[in-house]
């Protein structure tokens, strides 16, 4: 300690002011992960799993995690291995863009896994929906169909004379 101690005489309300802009720099640069959740269950149709997979790639190209929870009902507790396959067939579809975080548990009637993004894949703030118009869109432009090298011949219909009919 200096001695004597040194003290500062200012206006207390710049302090605050100071602090609380030093705080809001602090939160700005702190992102913010939130986790979605997706509910499977183990008879789901191809098409609605398609659907759900396409949601998560949304949310992981967004930036947020996504707990993925496969509900059991009834006798279905008795086929685990069933729900597996599925949370596999989900980590198989979003390798590029995801990692699992938490590998898939059984906990009670519920079978939950945690993917995050991958951190090459870094959030991005823009409308996501332009985006998917943008990556239906070909990237290099489709080039006509080559022409035959040899014209078709041209028949004239006076040159056509009727079969003759053989009875």
């Amino acid at each position: 300690m200096a001695n004597p101690p040194v003290c500062r005489i200012m206006d207390y309300g710049k302090f605050r002011y100071e602090e609380s802009q030093k705080a809001k720099e602090s939160r700005k640069k702190t992102i913010q992960v939130s986790i979605k959740e997706v509910k499977f269950r183990p008879k789901i149709g191809k098409g609605d799993f398609d659907t759900k997979v396409r949601h998560m790639h949304d949310f992981l190209h967004d930036g947020h995690k996504v707990k993925v929870t496969l509900q059991f009902r009834g006798r279905e507790m008795a086929h685990p291995e069933l729900g597996s396959k599925i949370l596999d067939a989900v980590i198989e579809q979003l390798g590029p863009i995801a990692k699992v975080e938490a590998y898939a548990r059984l906990e009670g009637r519920n079978m939950t896994m945690v993917i995050a993004p991958e951190k090459k894949a870094a959030p991005k703030k823009s409308d996501s929906k332009s985006e998917r118009i943008s990556d239906a869109a070909p990237a290099t432009p489709v080039e006509a169909p080559a022409q035959a090298a040899e014209p078709e011949p041209v028949v004239d219909a006076s040159s056509l004379a009727p079969a003759p009919d053989v009875v």
